[in-house]
């Protein structure tokens, strides 16, 4: 027990800095790393090798290039469309479709707010929901519902976490995108579901019809995750409900509202993807270029970093004339994200490939199925939590998975990619994006912060049992 409290070290400092004395996840990701390496050099685990050395530093490279050539487009791209006005003009636009309360929080809960998370991430649904929901409801019920619609978080960025995460546990990506989403599908349902009860909506009619949505949303996300994978899966889950919400919106005005022409890069984004996953599947060409390491490997070609690239690029050009491209805004808005990031992969490389998971993969292999289950459940929950990022998530436990020697390896390793997920649903760093576009004062964030809280306990529990469902009794 002494060895394995003192391996896994590293990480309960991690959570302790973020926790209890509140310090930025970057100082406890540095803090995690510095201690991981003292420990290896004096012996705590596996013996300092030249071989160990260079698969670490193999592993870690690839898994940071896979990850920053998403995060750091990605960002490019988000600060060039806040730049254009698109978020505000998609918010104006929802309001223009004349929607009945209950139609109004389905399609943004399960339609625009996925839609736009899984296309960009890091909280830009926010920017166009968070206004629009205090428009339409309280300013309360407006940040609650707003939070809620960040249930896509395990595909956002383009599937990003889902990819590392498949990389980590040494799984396809089409497999654990695919059990994820069924894993996660009761929360779509109970997020959604207090959605519409913040709302103030209680019509059984407007219940039947989020059980119909989710349903659809659920049937996309898990179908395109097993045919295509997770990079496209939460933008046309997304889109599904989208469309669906506009055909009926249509078929009742008989009027069309036109998207906003500010909002045009969404669009491109879409088709880029929809084109350059088509295009890669039913040819190949994103299998010749493989940039292999010690135990992961890296398709520069399929990193969805190349949509958000060549989208960005079009958007530079044509607003470089009157502004000039943001590069001190995207230094300054990467620099912590892509350090953080780094860093942790680091640590978790650090304590795979150096032996720091022996004594921790004994003890989850020898919990009996029942109790494995919730705390995988906990643990990745958590992680996702205190790291406020899915990746930061899987990065932390996900090794740990990877190499259990269990017949359920993928539904694992889905629990540990959606606990992350939902988990950093309510992180620090998702709240101050939502308290600061609403203005909240202390009273208003202080019940933000515990109802995310909440919601973070509410979704490991339903993770877990959805685990133990899957696992055990089907």
């Amino acid at each position: 027990m002494s060895s394995l409290l003192l391996q896994m070290s590293p990480i309960a400092l991690v959570i302790a800095l973020i926790l209890i004395l509140r310090r930025p996840p970057v100082q406890a990701a540095l803090a995690g790393v510095v201690l991981v390496l003292v420990l290896w050099a004096l012996g705590a685990a596996g013996p300092v090798s030249a071989a160990i050395s260079s698969a670490i530093f193999q592993d870690t490279t690839i898994l940071f290039l896979s990850t920053a050539c998403v995060i750091v487009p990605g960002l490019a791209f988000v600060i060039l469309v806040e730049r254009g006005g698109a978020p505000q003009a998609i918010g104006a636009w929802v309001k223009e479709l004349g929607w009945t309360p209950p139609a109004q929080v389905i399609f943004i809960v399960l339609g625009l707010a996925p839609l736009l998370e899984a296309m960009t991430g890091f909280g830009v649904s926010l920017i166009a929901t968070v206004p629009l929901l205090m428009g339409l409801f309280t300013r309360q019920s407006g940040m609650k519902i707003a939070l809620a619609g960040m249930v896509i978080m395990p595909w956002g960025t383009l599937g990003l976490a889902t990819v590392i995460g498949a990389l980590l546990a040494h799984l396809p990506a089409q497999t654990l995108g695919s059990h994820s989403a069924l894993i996660s599908a009761p929360v779509f349902l109970c997020l959604a579901s207090l959605a519409l009860w913040q709302a103030g909506i209680r019509r059984i009619t407007a219940w039947l019809g989020l059980l119909v949505v989710t349903a659809l949303f659920v049937a996309v996300l898990f179908s395109i995750n097993l045919w295509v994978g997770p990079e496209v899966s939460g933008v046309l889950a997304g889109l599904a409900v989208a469309c669906v919400g506009l055909g009926i919106s249509w078929a009742q005005r008989k009027k069309l509202v036109r998207w906003p022409s500010a909002a045009w890069p969404y669009l491109a984004l879409l088709g880029v993807i929809v084109a350059s996953r088509g295009l890669f599947v039913l040819s190949g060409w994103d299998g010749l270029w493989v940039v292999r390491g010690e135990h992961v490997s890296w398709k520069p070609l399929a990193s969805p970093g190349l949509a958000l690239l060549i989208v960005t690029v079009l958007m530079a050009f044509r607003q470089t004339a009157s502004a000039g491209f943001p590069w001190p805004a995207l230094f300054n808005r990467a620099k912590f994200p892509v350090t953080t990031i780094f860093l942790f992969l680091l640590l978790s490389q650090v304590m795979v490939n150096a032996g720091f998971l022996v004594e921790a993969q004994s003890a989850l292999q020898s919990m009996s199925g029942i109790s494995l289950a919730p705390t995988i459940a906990l643990l990745a929950g958590i992680a996702g939590y205190v790291t406020g990022s899915n990746v930061g998530g899987n990065t932390l436990v996900m090794p740990s998975i990877a190499a259990l020697s269990s017949e359920h390896g993928a539904w694992l390793a889905a629990m540990v990619n959606s606990a992350a997920g939902h988990g950093a649903l309510g992180s620090l760093s998702i709240l101050s994006l939502i308290t600061g576009l609403a203005g909240a004062n202390r009273q208003e964030e202080n019940s933000l912060i515990r109802f995310a809280f909440g919601l973070v306990a509410l979704n490991i529990v339903i993770v877990a049992a959805t685990g133990i469902v899957l696992l055990y009794f089907l």
